[in-house]
């Protein structure tokens, strides 16, 4: 089932997962995702398409009725209210915004890292970063392609180009500039293959490892081509 809402939770995330999908739903009205007047989904699509328990989704519903933005219309479901909530001063938002950047840069933090840690913690990408890169995803089936490239785009602000490695060759036949992929990203085991069908066409290859650093690979990707890496490892063997 698919809802008409990017709706997204990480269950390992420190905000309550209440929390998260509250503050989502309130973005999503505050931006026009969803217009006035509009009905939200039913509790139970909700918390089917989240994979959430059904009481959470309802106590987020109670926390949005009393704030302002949704209302229960009797036997027809949960609309967004006809007018917006009160919200604080844009004066109030922007010093805090202002004081919250301040706050990193002391900390040697950039206007990037703040911007994934808050999404990371809040578990949504914010628009202005979404798709901001490109990368090639190859693997051997499509259950695997469909498990990292959406584990990617949750975490990364990255748009995935799904590959099979049986069709690589053919792909990057095709395509006459390869080189927009700012990063290929495949299993440990299939990297051999992967860099040597891209031999030649400045893509880098990221090998994803059981226990992958993803905000590494966003880091890497970053990196200037002709970049060197170091790795360090605190095990005996690596």
């Amino acid at each position: 089932m698919r809802l008409g809402i990017d709706l997204r939770v990480d269950v390992q995330s420190p905000i309550p997962i209440r929390r998260q999908l509250t503050e989502q739903l309130k973005h999503i009205i505050d931006g026009g995702g969803v217009p006035r007047d509009q009905a939200l989904p039913s509790i139970r699509e909700l918390a089917g398409f989240l994979g959430i328990n059904p009481n959470t989704v309802s106590r987020v519903i109670e926390d949005l009725k009393r704030s302002g933005y949704v209302e229960a219309r009797r036997g027809r479901g949960v609309f967004v209210a006809s007018q917006p909530p009160a919200r604080p001063a844009s004066r109030l938002r922007e010093t805090f915004l202002r004081e919250t950047v301040i706050r990193a840069a002391a900390l040697g933090m950039t206007a990037g890292d703040l911007a994934i840690g808050v999404s990371s913690l809040a578990g949504a990408r914010p628009a202005a970063v979404q798709g901001a890169i490109e990368v090639l995803l190859v693997e051997c089936s499509p259950p695997e392609l469909d498990f990292f490239a959406g584990q990617l785009e949750a975490q990364l602000p990255v748009r995935v180009d799904k590959v099979l490695l049986g069709e690589l060759a053919a792909v990057t036949r095709r395509r006459k500039q390869p080189g927009r992929w700012r990063a290929a990203v495949t299993s440990f085991c299939h990297l051999p293959d992967v860099e040597r069908l891209l031999s030649g066409r400045g893509v880098p290859v990221i090998a994803l490892l059981a226990e992958a650093h993803l905000e590494t690979l966003h880091r890497l990707a970053q990196l200037p081509r002709g970049a060197r890496v170091g790795v360090v490892s605190t095990a005996a063997e690596t």
